[in-house]
């Protein structure tokens, strides 16, 4: 058992919001996400992952959660499997000074297909279209793949369902899509081994988590107007809100509370000042918090 856990492999999905753009730290350029191996020394996975962070990158980490425990067979190398045990972290930007090239990476170079904040992005029908092409190949199971492709993707009467990242990554992986499964022109930036994987399945829980629990808060300054946060939450979605939906039930959450100051807006219109209200942490902790993904 130690030695299994000795041999494993931590990684983290280090996650904030700048400029209205979700944005994945990274090492080696760009091509991965913050790593290192668990040592028995570590008092905890977490207290292991924290330092390997730190250390990589120079960047403090606050907002903590495990994501999930990757340990297929072909992760494995040289005859030893391989163990992933990644985690989501949530923090606010700040410039990496670390050793391991580290650096700020929007999530939609990565995924362009899944920002739909300004109508469906153009790469999407290629995708699809190809993925058509995919379902259609062989002799069995070509009404299942297509229904797979209409239900990741929202075609042929489905709806877009934001939080089907990971399906989508998996679904383009398994039809040969993207980098990783060996095509040579693909949509989006690749990453070493199965990073992009990892950091698909990080961007699906903090889309699905947002809608039960204040976590976007963990991504927010200390102060706020109703607009930045609305635009906080529409990068993570990639999706456009309908703005009179989503302040009408941040009031019925009871989520903030004002600051007594006004902020300039874009155009000079002065707009308030909000700050969320820690106390929420325990009125909610059995009912959840649930922020509007009304689309217009």
């Amino acid at each position: 058992m130690y030695n299994s856990l000795a041999r494993a492999e931590l990684i983290a999905v280090l996650t904030a919001v700048t400029g209205d753009e979700p944005r994945v730290m990274t090492v080696r350029g760009g091509e991965a996400l913050p790593s290192g191996p668990f040592e028995v020394s570590h008092r905890s996975l977490q207290g292991g992952l924290r330092e390997w962070i730190e250390q990589q990158t120079g960047h403090p980490v606050g907002y903590l959660e495990q994501l999930y425990t990757f340990a297929d067979r072909d992760r494995a190398t040289e005859g030893d499997r391989a163990i992933s045990i990644s985690y989501l972290g949530l923090v606010r930007e700040q410039a990496a000074p670390g050793a391991g090239r580290p650096g700020w990476h929007g999530w939609y170079g990565y995924f362009p297909w899944e920002d739909h904040r300004s109508g469906p992005p153009a790469c999407l029908e290629a995708i699809t279209a190809r993925l058509g092409e995919w379902a259609q190949q062989g002799s069995i199971r070509r009404e299942h793949r297509q229904r797979r492709v209409d239900f990741s993707f929202g075609l042929n009467g489905m709806n877009w369902n934001e939080d089907l990242v990971l399906q989508r990554y998996e679904l383009m992986y398994e039809a040969g899509l993207v980098s990783e499964a060996g095509a040579e022109v693909t949509a989006g930036r690749a990453m070493f081994a199965d990073h992009r994987r990892i950091l698909a399945t990080g961007i699906a829980r903090l889309r699905a988590k947002i809608k039960y629990r204040p976590v976007v808060f963990e991504l927010m300054p200390e102060s706020f107007t109703l607009l930045q946060l609305q635009r906080c939450v529409e990068a993570l979605a990639g999706l456009t809100l309908h703005k009179p939906n989503f302040r009408r039930l941040i009031d019925q959450q009871n989520l903030i509370e004002e600051t007594g100051e006004m902020a300039s807006e874009t155009g000079g219109r002065p707009a308030k000042l909000f700050r969320y209200r820690h106390a929420v942490l325990e009125e909610r902790a059995l009912s959840g918090t649930k922020l509007p993904l009304s689309r217009n």
